[in-house]
């Protein structure tokens, strides 16, 4: 056999079996759950201490909704009444469905892989991207979370300088459509470097570093210069040809003098330099300005406050920034915030599939200065003060979304269960790859009966 032949049925029947691997792989991961059918008729839940987040806690009340919709809410006993649904939650707790601020549900399946991986787009500037039109309704990775009260979810893109727009999206959904509550909330830009890194891995020197990023803070302002100068040739009337991406971004700016722009500008930024440059490139285009991470925005709060800038924290678990760091500098960050008068809340950047824990990121900044009630609020309705959707979501009010949750306990503590979940009105199955395998496992362990206790192990 001519050897070129060999070769090339090697290579191609190696693509076919990627292929093959790859397909199968997306496949396996595939939620076959059903999707939430829409709230037919009222529902009351009564008896359950209810959290409204925004106002005071009912110890035993009843709240009721139809169509999605909340309708009342009150205390004491509520009686039965011709096509209404109750449902006796003594005992329980009632909350609103906790929001996770920042993620890449839907987006991302199996790291490994790239087919099932839709995070970034080619190129270093791609405003134009959607985040939400990315996401795959049947990931398995929706459910886990859901299953733990997170109900509404933001999506961002990543990678690149200028990586897209973010969203938010409802954690239940036949298709992206159903799923988007905000189309595009605003850009999302991975600030540059200001401070060079002395780190073992880096190896470039202190002067490159430098010199890199003042190249990439010129692009980024030329690129929005740009951007400006193209809305005035078009108002102007001497440009008729369209361009997607500054198009896609005329939200962020103010259409008139002294107006507030319509969608928001997300930085990704850690350090002091990082989120002073940032506020004041902000301040120059008058942004809405979100900043995302912040790790040391404690070292600059007045300044954050006097420029209405709001603060996505991520990661209350994690190490000092620096060795003469305090040890608990990321669990007490929340509260300076709290006490500065920053608008913030909280997400968690763990590992992909765990954005399940976000309610235990909460808890753990109870115990350094927040309350109970104010670790719950920066999960929920500061995360829908921060995404502008507060009107719907983020408390139970009367007039707003019927998203919540039920719980045996507090949502921060690990020992509560979520027992009912609401989305919009729709009951929510909680059922999840995780459930499935305990329920698999619990029934191969009770066939097998007691195991021994001086029984030597197999070999």
């Amino acid at each position: 056999m001519n050897p070129l032949n060999l070769s090339r049925n090697f290579w191609c029947t190696g693509w076919v079996l990627s292929g093959f691997i790859a397909l199968a792989s997306t496949g396996w991961s595939q939620d076959l759950g059903h999707k939430a059918a829409p709230q037919k008729s009222p529902i009351v839940l009564s008896g359950g201490a209810i959290h409204t987040v925004s106002g005071n806690i009912i110890p035993a009340g009843f709240i009721e909704f139809e169509n999605g919709i909340i309708q009342r809410i009150g205390s004491g006993p509520v009686g039965d009444r011709a096509g209404v649904q109750k449902l006796d939650v003594t005992g329980l707790h009632i909350y609103p469905g906790l929001i996770h601020p920042y993620t890449q549900l839907g987006m991302k399946e199996i790291s490994s892989l790239s087919d099932p991986t839709d995070v970034e787009e080619l190129g270093s500037r791609t405003p134009e991207v959607r985040a939400t039109v990315t996401v795959n309704p049947d990931s398995t990775v929706i459910p886990v979370s859901r299953s733990n009260g997170i109900l509404l979810a933001g999506v961002f893109p990543t990678g690149g300088l200028i990586s897209g727009r973010a969203g938010m999206i409802r954690l239940d959904g036949w298709t992206t459509v159903d799923m988007t509550v905000l189309r595009s909330a605003g850009l999302v830009i991975n600030w540059p470097n200001i401070r060079p890194i002395s780190a073992s891995w880096m190896k470039d020197s202190a002067e490159q570093q430098r010199k890199k990023s003042r190249e990439e803070m010129l692009s980024l302002t030329d690129y929005f210069d740009q951007a400006l100068a193209y809305y005035k040739a078009k108002a102007a009337g001497i440009r008729s040809e369209a361009d997607i991406r500054f198009d896609s971004i005329r939200g962020i700016f103010p259409a008139d003098s002294g107006a507030q722009p319509e969608e928001q500008v997300f930085v990704v930024a850690q350090d002091f330099d990082q989120l002073v440059s940032s506020v004041q490139v902000a301040r120059r285009y008058g942004w809405r300005l979100v900043l995302i991470g912040a790790e040391e925005a404690d070292l600059c709060l007045p300044m954050l406050r006097e420029n209405q800038v709001k603060v996505i924290l991520l990661n209350t678990h994690r190490l000092p920034r620096r060795e003469d760091s305090d040890y608990d500098e990321a669990w007490k960050l929340p509260l300076r915030l709290q006490d500065s008068g920053v608008t913030w809340c909280l997400g968690n950047q763990e590992m992909f599939g765990n954005e399940r824990n976000l309610p235990y990121h909460a808890g753990a900044t109870v115990g350094f200065g927040l309350t109970p009630d104010q670790a719950i609020r920066s999960i929920s309705l500061s995360v829908a003060e921060v995404f502008g959707i507060e009107k719907n979501y983020g408390s139970l009010e009367v007039g707003k979304s019927a998203t919540l949750i039920v719980t045996t306990g507090s949502p921060l503590e690990i020992m509560s269960e979520i027992r009912l979940a609401f989305i919009d009105g729709r009951q929510i199955d909680l059922s999840s790859k995780h459930t499935r395998l305990r329920d698999k496992y619990e029934a191969k362990y009770q066939q097998l009966g007691p195991y021994p206790v001086n029984a030597a192990p197999s070999e």
